[in-house]
C-alpha cells in the first residue's frame, strides 16, 4: 500500500461539463420495462448526459477549463502543468494532452502527462500533479478528468449502457507555502483486470473482423469485443470491500477523526453499492452526496462533477475537511484527504 503526504499545494477551483443531450433510461427501447424499473431502483440512474457523434471528452474539458480560467481570473502564461487522465482519448497516438494544452493557448513551457486509469483516476491525478509541485518550482497547473464512456458500452448490455453517463472535469491546484495540503492512500491488484475491460482494440488483442462478432451473455446482456465487458458481480464485491478498507486506512494512518469530515465524495458506481459502502463506514447520509440520479455512472469524473452539482454552495463559501475516494477498474482504488477554502466553481457547463 502507498502514502502520500503532500503539502503546499491547494485546490482553488472545480468546474465540470456534460454533454446537453440526456438520456432518459425509461426511454430506453433494448431494455423490456420490467427490467428498467428494477436497474433505475438498484443502480439510482434515471437519466444521463450522453456524448452525441464528435464529442470527446477533450471538448469537454476545454470547456470546463476555460470557463474556470476566466473566473480564476488566472494568466495562462502562467500555467506550467497540466494532466489529462481518461480512458477515452482522441487518439491512440499522440496522447490527448499536448493537444489539449496547444487549444488551451497554454505557454510551451507547460508539461503535460496523459493517464490512463478510469474509476480511481481523480485521485491518482491529484497525487501526479500535487507531487509534481509540492516543491514550489510549479505554481499553476491543471487537472483534467473525465470519459465518454457510453461511447463503449453496447445498447443490448443492460448492465452498461443504463449506467454509464460522459463528462469532463478540471480541477486548478495552486502552490501554496505552508498550506497543508493533501493526504492519499493509493493501491492496486492487477489480478482483477478482467472484471471491467474492453477486450479488443489495443495491441494485446488487436481489432480484427471477429471484433465485431456480438456474444450474448446472458438475457439482456449481448456485447462485442470493442465494447466494455463488466462482471458485475466481481465489481460489486471489489467495491463494498476495497472502498471502505481504502478510507479507514487513510484516517488510521494520518489520526483523521471522521466526525470532522464535512463530505465523503465516492465514485459514483451505482446507488446499491455505494450505500453498502456508506453503512459500513457509519457515515451519515447528509455527508455523502449522489450525482448518480441525473449524470449516472461518469468513470473517472464522477467526484469533481458530484462536488460541482451536489455541493458547490458550500465549497464556495467556506471551508471544507473532503475525503474522496475511487474505486474500479485496473483494478485500482485510491483515497484522498484535503481542506477546501473558498473554491471557485462556475456553473455546470452543457457541451453541444
Amino acid at each position: 500500500m502507498a502514502f502520500l503526504s503532500i503539502k503546499n499545494v491547494a485546490i482553488k477551483g472545480i468546474s465540470a461539463c456534460v454533454p446537453a443531450y440526456v438520456e432518459e433510461n425509461l426511454e430506453i427501447a433494448d431494455v423490456p420495462s420490467m427490467d428498467i424499473d428494477k436497474l433505475i431502483k438498484t443502480t439510482g440512474v434515471e437519466r444521463r448526459h450522453v456524448a452525441t457523434p464528435g464529442i470527446c471528452t477533450s471538448d469537454m474539458c476545454f470547456a470546463a477549463a476555460e470557463k474556470l480560467l476566466e473566473e480564476l481570473n488566472w494568466n495562462k502564461d502562467e500555467i506550467e502543468g497540466l494532466i489529462m487522465v481518461t480512458q477515452s482519448p482522441d487518439y491512440l497516438v499522440p496522447a490527448t494532452s499536448p493537444s489539449l494544452q496547444h487549444r488551451l493557448g497554454l505557454s510551451q513551457n507547460c508539461f503535460t502527462i496523459d493517464i490512463s486509469l478510469g474509476c480511481s483516476g481523480y485521485i491518482y491525478g491529484l497525487s501526479t500533479l500535487a507531487s509534481y509541485m509540492q516543491s514550489g518550482m510549479i505554481k499553476k497547473a491543471l487537472l483534467c478528468v473525465g470519459d465518454v464512456s457510453s461511447v463503449s458500452c453496447s445498447k443490448q448490455d443492460k448492465s452498461t449502457y443504463p449506467l454509464f453517463g460522459d463528462a469532463g472535469t478540471v480541477t486548478a491546484l495552486e502552490y501554496c507555502e505552508g498550506d497543508e495540503g493533501m493526504k492519499f492512500h493509493l493501491s492496486s491488484d492487477g489480478s482483477g483486470y478482467k472484471a471491467i475491460m474492453i477486450p479488443d482494440g489495443g495491441h494485446r488483442n488487436r481489432f480484427s473482423e471477429s471484433s465485431l462478432q456480438e456474444h450474448v451473455i446472458d438475457q439482456g446482456i449481448s456485447r462485442n469485443n470493442i465494447e466494455l465487458w463488466l462482471d458485475g458481480m466481481d465489481v460489486f464485491s471489489f467495491g463494498i470491500s476495497k472502498a471502505p478498507e481504502t478510507v479507514n486506512q487513510l484516517l488510521n494512518k494520518f489520526a483523521i477523526d471522521k466526525d470532522s469530515v464535512d463530505h465523503f465524495y465516492f465514485h459514483q458506481a451505482n446507488l446499491m453499492m455505494n450505500e453498502r459502502i456508506r453503512k459500513k463506514l457509519q457515515l451519515p447520509e447528509n455527508k455523502v452526496p449522489y450525482s448518480l440520479k441525473n449524470f449516472g455512472n461518469t468513470s473517472s469524473a464522477s467526484i469533481p462533477l458530484t462536488m460541482v452539482t451536489e455541493s458547490a454552495g458550500e465549497l464556495k463559501n467556506g471551508q471544507a475537511s473532503i475525503i474522496a475516494c475511487g474505486f474500479g477498474v485496473g483494478l485500482s482504488w485510491a483515497t484522498m484527504q484535503c481542506t477546501t477554502t473558498n473554491l471557485v466553481i462556475p456553473d455546470l457547463i452543457y457541451y453541444g
